[in-house]
């Protein structure tokens, strides 16, 4: 079973954390299921950029992201190659090292 690996993050996961997730699900209901709780202001629905994550190991072993989720990525504060939605992002058989960015664009926290 593959790992996602948090790393750290002041406000969503301090110490990090590294913990195993089936295959075909998301990076966002994994990161739930284990107390991450990571933004999704749009309730997982690719229409907003909230849950914006950088892969910074494991990308390639994503599938490719679809153009609703390209065009949403190009409105994320700190977009990078290796971006993706994690609500989108679906977990392969490959360990993720996951990073999430220090600031997103919402303008309000849906306290989620």
């Amino acid at each position: 079973m593959p790992q996602l690996i948090f790393l750290p993050h002041a406000e969503h996961c301090p110490e990090g954390a590294v913990f195993e997730v089936e295959s075909g699900e998301t990076v966002l209901n994994a990161a739930l299921a284990h107390g991450i709780d990571i933004e999704h202001a749009c309730e997982k629905s690719c229409a907003c950029t909230t849950c914006h994550v950088v892969i910074r190991e494991g990308f390639n072993s994503l599938e490719p992201s679809d153009e609703l989720e390209d065009d949403m990525l190009d409105k994320a504060w700190g977009l990078e190659p290796n971006s993706r939605l994690s609500c989108q992002a679906v977990v392969a058989d490959q360990d993720l090292v996951v990073e999430i960015p220090k600031y997103t664009i919402n303008q309000v926290s849906e306290g989620h």
